[in-house]
């Protein structure tokens, strides 16, 4: 018969700290494993520098080389292009950063090392057009949702301009709610779906690259693009 083992007070409460310890040293260890993915700062090296630079360079926040390290001119050009887009403004691409850039968050890394980051991300994406669809199109029906981020997904296979969701949302002038302020609102739920409605290849612009409001609109040059319908209130052009 084997003999029962019975663990004093004292020695339960000594294995209990050290498991506790021992818990929290492996949730921290993630945690930080984690935040440091979603991180690129002064010293930072890997292609997802190389995208940050490459994208910063394109929109005209950045004239430095793209060399893939993360030096004090990229640290100075994400601090301007944090100021011009409502972002806390640190100089540190983060993953509300990155996001706005339209690149991936939780897989890359922050270290001095180099990363295997793709320059695109789907998710990013996503968020990237709903938010602008939301900014653009709030209080319109459904359909008009999805047409205004057709709109976008129809320029980025224009030849007039950028070849990327992002470049074309960031691009000098193309979007008032970027400089309104609208874009830094609350995201709409219904955007996140007319995003992902849009990437799924639904246009109901009919091929459109530009739409405007008549009652707001104050550009005598947008009147001259013909019209290919009306969708609530904004018209879709050609």
């Amino acid at each position: 018969m084997w003999g029962c083992f019975i663990m004093s007070a004292a020695a339960k409460k000594t294995v209990l700290t050290v498991a506790a310890i021992v818990a929290l040293n492996v949730f921290f260890a993630a945690w930080s494993q984690y935040a440091a993915a979603d991180l690129y700062k002064k010293g930072s090296t890997g292609a997802t520098v190389t995208e940050i630079q490459t994208r910063l360079k394109a929109w005209g926040y950045y004239t430095g080389a793209v060399d893939g390290t993360y030096g004090s001119a990229t640290e100075k050009a994400v601090k301007f292009f944090q100021q011009s887009n409502g972002l806390t403004a640190d100089g540190q691409a983060g993953s509300e950063t990155l996001a706005a850039l339209g690149l991936p968050t939780g897989g890359g890394s922050a270290s001095g090392g180099g990363d295997g980051g793709s320059s695109r991300s789907g998710e990013g994406d996503v968020d990237l057009l709903a938010r602008l669809i939301s900014a653009e199109a709030r209080g319109e029906p459904y359909e008009g949702q999805v047409a205004v981020g057709a709109v976008v997904l129809n320029r980025v296979e224009h030849a007039s301009f950028p070849n990327s969701i992002s470049g074309v949302i960031y691009q000098s002038g193309a979007f008032s709610c970027l400089d309104d302020g609208q874009f830094d609102e609350p995201v709409a739920e219904s955007a996140y779906r007319a995003a992902q409605d849009a990437l799924n290849g639904w246009d109901p612009s009919s091929g459109a690259i530009y739409y405007f409001n008549p009652s707001t609109a104050t550009s005598s040059w947008i009147w001259s693009r013909p019209v290919i319908l009306t969708i609530g209130k904004h018209m879709f052009c050609s």
